[in-house]
């Protein structure tokens, strides 16, 4: 950024020193304040000394209030929230120190972390089924994953090469079941609008995921129980990252993660040599 101070900037000589002219008292304070504000967009992107960047995928899944809790236990803590699509595009992220870490679930498709890209499971949050109040399994108070083979689960934000489609592939090779992802994705309200309207359809969101809906639409979230499938999320960094709050993020994250007691659990089995990923044990 280059300043060009005006024309009518100039100094007026005296015998003891020289002083600004009228126009150039008033530039002044304008200058400085334009060069502050330099000072501070710079610092606003200068690794280890910005606001912490984190993914967090969509700004009303469960990883977001993952952060949320961090930020009302480190309030000192300056956060910036950002949301990437795609695995690929967040450890690209990570990796080059645009952002300092992302929320995703590990194994990633695609292949492997790159070198100084760790990952640990921050959540490993159970599956619900959510239907209308006219669908089979609405007055239940569990429902295991097998019995839903032939109904019908609609989940049209799936898009292929994503995390959470490959997740999704291998739940429904798992218990035979057929997870629907044809039709325009317009978001969660659209979905749940369908689902109350029909007997047939439903779809499977998370535990901690919040939804909101109107009175009228009865949506029911049925637990999955015996196995409980979770979906495992990840905090991934880079390993170098010198910023000073990255540490505050993942030892509140280790003390805070929740710990699945009840039952069996199902996360998607790792055929040997699909995925290579450094996954540091809790």
């Amino acid at each position: 950024m280059v300043f060009r101070a005006p024309r009518t900037l100039s100094w007026t000589g005296l015998s003891r020193g020289a002083r600004l002219t009228i126009d150039g008292q008033a530039f002044v304070p304008h200058a400085r304040a334009l060069l502050r504000a330099e000072e501070r967009a710079a610092a606003s992107v200068r690794p280890g000394h910005r606001a912490l960047r984190v993914d967090v995928l969509g700004r009303r899944l469960s990883t977001a209030g993952l952060l949320r809790g961090f930020h009302r236990a480190h309030p000192e803590v300056e956060l910036d929230v950002v949301t990437l699509l795609r695995a690929d595009t967040a450890v690209d992220a990570v990796r080059d120190g645009t952002i300092d870490a992302t929320f995703r679930a590990v194994p990633l498709p695609g292949g492997p972390l790159p070198d100084g890209v760790e990952a640990v499971p921050v959540l490993d949050e159970p599956l619900h089924l959510c239907t209308g109040p006219a669908h089979k399994f609405a007055a239940a108070h569990a429902v295991t994953p097998s019995r839903l083979a032939g109904h019908r689960i609609w989940m049209p934000g799936n898009a292929q090469g994503t995390e959470w489609a490959a997740y999704y592939d291998a739940l429904a090779a798992a218990f035979g079941l057929t997870i629907d992802t044809i039709g325009p994705d317009f978001g969660v309200e659209p979905l749940l609008d369908a689902i109350a309207d029909s007997p047939t359809p439903a779809t499977f969101v998370g535990e901690r995921t919040p939804l909101v809906w109107p009175v009228g639409h009865d949506l029911r979230r049925i637990p999955l129980r015996d196995p409980t499938p979770v979906y495992p999320h990840c905090l991934l960094w880079r390993t170098d990252n010198p910023h000073p709050a990255l540490t505050a993020l993942r030892d509140h994250l280790a003390a805070t993660r929740p710990r699945l007691t009840e039952g069996e659990t199902w996360t998607p089995a790792t055929p040997a040599g699909a995925y290579a990923v450094r996954l540091r044990p809790t």
